[in-house]
């Protein structure tokens, strides 16, 4: 019964008003209450403060800083092996495996389309028809910088505005196509092995979704769907090595990674509800250089 609220409030809170308030209480400098909450946050959520960069509450001016917290120098070593993947995010992996007649595993009983999570044109999802897909789940306790699986070159980014359901495992298996619902910002990459895409999807009391190369992505919201081209070539092309930055998000969400077809084979001991770190082993390329 109380699933059945929690899901019938998702529906009728007016998500982006909430959202956006959070937002801009997690940005404002005040002082000893921001100390306060970040310690209650801390406690709460049984944060190791000992990974971090700055480790005391009184460290951070805003909830902002605090939640996109730097980690420690050698807090997560980046897997040095040439020919895998590692981990773009700490948290949790909710569903992973093979892209299906253009369909990707959303819970038991939901599927989702992989055209229109990418933002409605065929000709962007083509790359990964039949290959791999991957969610992961941010927990408010863990780090939520996002980095990059592997070597690439930045060729598209793409904002598509949505709605702003939460992305906890509870709305996961109740809310038909949430990840294909949610405002999010798609990133498409080019690599020595194939295409790939990270989509970093926005949620309830999301306050900001950052790339390192743009900035704040949103807020604000906006009606239409917007497209930015990169060169893949030239001293202008955004190039990244395994480990980079290259994202944030401000209070939480979930990152969807997207495979060309016979490029990787995820770490088989993975799967859904292993918990993810930073650096880790991911999967292995299937095409070598």
């Amino acid at each position: 019964m109380l699933n059945k609220i929690k899901i019938t409030l998702q529906y009728i809170l007016p998500k982006h008003a909430i959202s956006r308030l959070v937002g801009k209480l997690a940005a404002a400098e005040a002082g000893w209450l921001t100390t306060k909450l970040i310690t209650w946050f801390i406690n709460a959520y049984k944060i190791n403060m000992s990974e971090a960069k700055y480790t005391k509450a009184s460290d951070f001016k805003t909830f902002n800083d605090f939640f996109t917290r730097e980690l420690a120098e050698g807090a997560r070593p980046i897997n040095g092996d040439e020919n895998s993947l590692c981990y773009p995010v700490d948290g949790a992996i909710s569903q992973q495996g093979d892209i299906v007649e253009g369909q990707l595993i959303q819970a038991k009983g939901f599927d989702y389309s992989l055209v229109s999570l990418l933002g409605g044109k065929t000709e962007t999802a083509e790359a990964f028809q039949g290959g791999k897909f991957s969610c992961i789940y941010l927990a408010p306790k863990d780090y939520h910088r996002i980095h990059m699986p592997m070597a690439a070159t930045l060729r598209e980014m793409i904002y598509i505005p949505g709605e702003l359901f939460s992305v906890n495992p509870l709305t996961a298996n109740n809310v038909p196509n949430l990840f294909s619902r949610n405002e999010r910002v798609v990133t498409i990459f080019d690599t020595e092995h194939g295409a790939m895409a990270m989509v970093l999807v926005g949620a309830t009391i999301v306050a900001s979704i950052e790339t390192t190369w743009a900035g704040t992505i949103t807020p604000p919201a906006g009606k239409d769907i917007f497209r930015w081209q990169y060169p893949v070539d030239g001293v202008d092309a955004i190039r990244f090595n395994k480990g980079d930055e290259m994202g944030r998000f401000k209070l939480g969400s979930t990152v969807i990674t997207t495979f060309a077809p016979n490029m990787v084979e995820f770490n088989p001991q993975a799967g859904a509800e292993t918990v993810t770190r930073l650096g880790e082993h991911y999967a292995d390329l299937l095409r070598l250089n």
